[in-house]
């Protein structure tokens, strides 16, 4: 819970830096010509998001932990955590599209490649289930919090910022700067539930100590 989030906000943020002077991945031969120019902002943008990925399930299911009667929470974390396993393959199909940025030779048939599996419509439920997940769950997830109130305010609140910060950025903004600030609140955010959640699961005289390890664990991540 601690940890999770800043793997999207560091992917965020290399994105962010990847196109301060232009540039896109909205295709295959924009994606080419922007990877090819920052590798290093990619691989660790990407690396960085796929172990988000899989740090978000282990914190999410703190999140039901500490609100075990809310339905919101339960449909909320349940899309974020399918979406964030889509994530997971969306990212990792990076490293291909890297490595021909690198390989060299003729840019219009690898572009014309990504272009084409891109288009294919096989796939597209991992995106479309990713999108579901992290924006309408990641809201769900956080009304959840809001009105079980079992976590501070301030934290369901700034969880919930994220959404539509990433939304505001995608159709008014071209700088990815929105969604920098909204995925650093989102984890600022978990790391105030996370907090709350490792305070309540501090060991009682009558606690058995594996149950206090895993619910501490689930802070951490």
């Amino acid at each position: 819970m601690l940890l999770a989030p800043w793997g999207f906000a560091i992917t965020n943020l290399c994105y962010a830096l990847a196109i301060r002077q232009g540039g896109s991945d909205s295709s295959g031969a924009d994606a080419l010509a922007l990877f090819g120019a920052h590798p290093t902002l990619v691989r660790v943008g990407v690396t960085a998001g796929m172990i988000g990925c899989i740090l978000i399930v282990p914190a999410v299911l703190g999140l039901f932990r500490l609100a075990p009667t809310s339905r919101a929470v339960l449909v909320g974390g349940s899309l974020m955590i399918a979406g964030y396993i889509c994530y997971f393959a969306v990212l990792q199909s990076s490293f291909v599209v890297l490595a021909m940025a690198e390989l060299g030779g003729d840019p219009s048939r690898f572009a014309a490649a990504i272009d084409a599996s891109q288009a294919d419509p096989w796939p597209l439920w991992v995106f479309g289930l990713f999108v579901l997940g992290n924006l309408v769950g990641t809201l769900v997830l956080a009304i959840g919090l809001l009105r079980s109130r079992a976590v501070p305010l301030w934290a369901a609140i700034a969880i919930g910022l994220w959404p539509p910060l990433h939304v505001v950025g995608l159709v008014f903004f071209g700088n990815e700067v929105p969604q920098v600030i909204g995925a650093v609140l989102q984890a600022l955010g978990f790391g105030g539930c996370g907090v709350v959640l490792a305070t309540r699961s501090l060991p009682r005289p009558d606690q058995a100590p594996s149950a206090a390890y895993s619910a501490a664990s689930a802070a951490r991540s």
